[in-house]
């Protein structure tokens, strides 16, 4: 099973996209919303949502997807989504778990409420980061197997509107053509072979790129909107990685350096590589991955009291 997340203004829209089509869709269970009708649970949740009108992204919308041929009960896949809000300490608020049956493997669409009962706001800090590590608790705790990345191969493109299939046919064009691209530029020109075309952003009148877009026919997507891992510095980031692993660990294998030299080898370079080292790290220390999200680092750091410098009598 794996999680997806994101964070919307207007629940009109996602519950439009989620429960409008009752061919596909299947409301399984609910809480503090009206399940019959999208237009009806779009309202509650907008009534609650003016509890804490200066919070301008109040939308929780959380996919679960299941492995491909798995078959799932519907009992199940509730307890599944009670337990996957549990974790991620979305309680005490509306919502509503959809399952959706457009594709051959299951997945779940979970709505819910950033703004909770009681008119307070449900934190989304590192939300997306948690929620892959919440399906990766779960997959192990209910005996589920690992889903795979989105796949065209899983999904009735004929199902789904122009605009979402033309999304799903760009992000596996890119997921197929980034691991061959040496650049960004590089990668613009293997998607145009494919009628693909890369638009970038700058800023201001500066050569200082600042976004991406993909356009097929007449729909066009940023980066982010395709997936996360698309937005422009993303790219580059993966892009940078791929490079430094095919220049870096040919040389760290003939030296046969041990970790004392590795860790020379990075003070000594440390400099020259810039940002880049961050990238670098995992590539020389690759068992070195169980590393805590980012958003617990931050809360580690709270935790910490600095020093005082003052002398004592």
């Amino acid at each position: 099973m794996i999680s997806k997340v994101i964070i919307g203004k207007t629940f009109s829209g996602v519950c439009r996209y989620v429960c409008r089509d009752q061919k596909r869709a299947v409301v399984l269970d609910a809480e503090g919303v009206r399940d019959y009708d999208w237009k009806l649970m779009s309202e509650d949740f907008d009534r609650q949502h003016s509890l804490r009108p200066t919070l301008s992204k109040a939308v929780f919308h959380g996919i679960l997807s299941f492995y491909p041929g798995e078959k799932i009960e519907d009992k199940k896949m509730i307890e599944i989504a009670h337990q996957y809000l549990q974790k991620m300490n979305v309680s005490d608020t509306q919502f509503s778990i959809t399952k959706h049956i457009d594709k051959d493997h299951s997945h779940l669409h979970i709505i819910a409420n950033l703004v909770n009962n009681k008119g307070e706001t449900i934190k989304d800090n590192w939300i997306g980061l948690q929620g892959k590590k919440v399906a990766q608790e779960m997959t192990l705790k209910y005996g589920l197997k690992e889903a795979i990345s989105k796949d065209l191969s899983h999904t009735h493109l004929e199902q789904l509107n122009e605009k979402e299939a033309n999304r799903y046919i760009i992000y596996q064009t890119i997921l197929e053509m980034l691991p061959q691209s040496k650049s960004l530029d590089n990668l613009k020109e293997k998607l145009a072979v494919k009628n693909i075309e890369t638009l970038y952003k700058y800023k201001g009148q500066t050569k200082e790129l600042q976004g991406i877009s993909f356009k097929i026919g007449n729909f066009k997507y940023k980066g982010s909107e395709i997936d996360r891992k698309f937005s422009v510095k993303n790219l580059e980031k993966a892009i940078c990685k791929k490079e430094l692993q095919t220049s870096i660990k040919p040389l760290l294998a003939t030296s046969n350096l041990n970790r004392n030299s590795e860790e020379n080898f990075i003070t000594e370079n440390k400099k020259s590589l810039g940002k880049d080292i961050n990238i670098l790290l995992p590539v020389i220390n690759p068992h070195e991955n169980n590393q805590p999200l980012p958003y617990q680092w931050k809360l580690g750091k709270k935790g910490k009291k600095k020093k005082s410098n003052r002398l004592h009598p």
